[in-house]
């Protein structure tokens, strides 16, 4: 699309600090939860349904849980997450995408390997977002058609490097107090980027099953 970062600029909101940003772990013990296919397949970015253990356990009830429906694997933090292989290393995986609640925010976001989307990972992305955006605020249809053109240019423009990481986010619905942010993640050694979307008056969520603190930045 042609959209300058300009027309993004007039949304944006400057954070000193961006709550809640969430870390890329590489998977080890991971438990598995059951999957099911569906339609339009959020997360069928090469899964790695083989290569992650099995707990023998059940997930826990969470509002978002429909998303086991599109091969999302729900962690004991309640989280839930998209695993993809790395290419770079057989039989081991990353995450792609994740999705939490933190102290009442709904939190989700989509990790680049190397600062750089993956084939299909934007229409994923966006898919993604949309889905919880439909699903978790008061939002019409006419409001989500705006919503999805003003993140699809965002995403667009972070693909074509015209968005460099930040803490700066930019509020793409008043009403749920929406923000997207392209931001870095990093610990120590550890570096990645990821695209998150920060809901912080979200609807038809529980309380809030895990906190800021347990989370790192980076990618192990």
């Amino acid at each position: 699309m042609n959209v300058t970062i300009r027309s993004l600029s007039a949304f944006t909101l400057c954070v000193s600090v961006f709550v809640a940003i969430p870390y890329v772990a590489r998977a080890q013990k991971t438990p598995m939860t059951p999957q099911q296919t569906a339609k339009q397949n959020l997360c069928s970015l090469d899964i790695v349904k083989d290569l992650l253990p099995s707990s023998g356990g059940k997930q826990s009830l969470s509002a978002f849980s429909y998303l086991a429906q599109q091969d999302f694997t729900q962690k004991p933090d309640g989280s839930w997450v998209c695993y993809v292989r790395d290419n770079r290393k057989q039989e081991r995986y990353y995450t792609l995408f994740k999705v939490q609640q933190i102290n009442g925010t709904l939190v989700a976001s989509s990790f680049l390997e190397g600062g750089t989307l993956s084939e299909g990972q934007d229409t994923r992305s966006l898919d993604l977002f949309m889905t919880l955006i439909e699903n978790h605020t008061n939002t019409n249809q006419s409001n989500r058609q705006s919503i999805q053109k003003y993140l699809e240019s965002f995403i667009s423009l972070v693909k074509q490097g015209k968005v460099p990481p930040s803490r700066r986010a930019y509020l793409f619905d008043q009403s749920s107090r929406g923000f997207v942010v392209y931001h870095s993640v990093v610990e120590g050694k550890l570096q990645g980027t990821a695209i998150t979307i920060n809901i912080t008056s979200p609807q038809n969520l529980g309380s809030s099953p895990v906190s800021q603190a347990k989370f790192l930045r980076g990618r192990v």
